[in-house]
């Protein structure tokens, strides 16, 4: 058997640990890129310990879910203040962002040379300049991944850049930084986590070590409604942030499935949030997988999984299949998460889609090629 594993230089957990921030960053350079999403309510603090460590911020808000735009415009921004170290605070949007920039900051060219699909997908050459990870959501796990996914308006997709180079320097994880969380983004990025960890644990590339860290972030993933429930609660909002930065450590080093490998195509398509979609998806993603399995092969490893994930959520020794699909179906509907619909898409558009997903990266870790008529009915189960 023969598998990698790499992950970022150094993972640092636990509640209050954002104040190791200023100083480490003053340790990896001397002029910070502060990427922040639309909230500054850290930022100001953040300033002004770092300005006590004699360390230079410029600061750079990000919106939304970047696009090719958003990283043009923080890249220039970087590259005329000096920046020399990026320090990113916020979702798996901020993440992103803050990990290209850091990327390109010391590597030539600009967006497009290193785009997969829409641009040369030029090899990064150099490491990417330091860059400070700083989760504010307990989802993408974006925080110790080795790709950014941006969107492109014009050519109505989103895309990753991905190199080993762009791991993060640090990943501070701090619980505390989720407290506040408002429950539907609690919700949309908790399930976007589950769905990475349900998705790699099930692939046909996961490894003994994506193995062990799925299946404890399976176990603490089973908080997500008390997280839901009650924002202020230590153990959940730990849990899940261990939850989603286990996520990130297994894709990372594995593939994903048919819930990311649809959801890239429709956050590219519509202004639809990447968490929400994949909440929206999973519960028909898993039951078309099980039963496809079920139908074409039997004996399949993955149905074993399935079994072994259903365990793991309700905590049940003797649960099947079905169990676990239950679990995740009343969880998404207690979570309220909104259909499809809500983002404008429409059957109509589902000629489109379908063929965009089929040429995913993500789709081809799935454990069961699914057929066109099988991804239709997700779609359609989904609206």
């Amino acid at each position: 058997m023969n598998f990698e594993f790499a992950t970022a230089g150094r993972i640092i957990f636990g509640e209050g640990t954002v104040g190791t921030v200023p100083a480490l960053a003053a340790e990896s350079g001397k002029h910070v890129l502060l990427v922040t999403g639309r909230s500054r309510r850290y930022a100001s603090a953040l300033l002004g310990r770092l300005k006590d460590q004699n360390t230079r911020a410029t600061e750079f808000s990000v919106s939304g879910e970047p696009t090719t735009e958003t990283i043009a415009e923080g890249l220039n921004r970087a590259r005329e203040a000096g920046c020399d170290v990026v320090v990113g605070i916020g979702g798996g949007s901020v993440m992103d962002t803050a990990k290209m920039i850091s990327a390109l900051m010391t590597n030539e060219g600009d967006v497009p040379d290193y785009l997969e699909i829409i641009g040369r997908g030029k090899p990064l050459a150099r490491p990417a300049a330091p860059f400070i990870a700083v989760p504010t959501t307990a989802g993408t796990g974006a925080e110790v991944t080795r790709n950014a996914v941006v969107g492109s308006p014009e050519h109505r997709v989103k895309v990753s850049m991905r190199s080993h180079l762009m791991l993060p320097r640090y990943a501070v994880v701090d619980p505390e930084l989720t407290y506040d969380l408002p429950r539907a983004a609690t919700a949309a990025s908790g399930l976007d986590a589950l769905t990475q960890l349900m998705e790699v644990f099930v692939s046909d590339n996961a490894n003994p070590v994506t193995d062990a860290v799925c299946r404890e972030g399976l176990r603490r993933a089973g908080s997500l409604r008390t997280a839901w429930e009650d924002g202020r609660d230590a153990k959940a909002r730990s849990d899940m942030c261990l939850a989603a930065l286990f996520s990130g450590m297994a894709l990372a080093n594995a593939r994903l499935g048919a819930v990311h490998g649809l959801a890239g195509p429709l956050g590219g398509m519509y202004p639809a949030p990447h968490g929400a979609v994949c909440a929206r998806l999973l519960p028909f993603v898993m039951e078309a997988n099980i039963t496809a399995l079920q139908a074409r092969d039997p004996d399949h490893t993955s149905l074993c999984r399935y079994e072994e994930i259903a365990k793991m959520l309700t905590g049940r020794p003797g649960a099947g299949t079905e169990d676990g699909l239950a679990w995740v179906r009343d969880l998404c509907e207690t979570l309220d998460v909104p259909p499809l619909a809500a983002y404008g898409i429409a059957e109509t558009d589902f000629a489109d889609i379908i063929p965009k997903s089929r040429r995913s990266s993500s789709m081809k870790g799935n454990p069961i090629e699914l057929t066109d008529e099988e991804l239709r009915a997700i779609l359609n189960r989904a609206l």
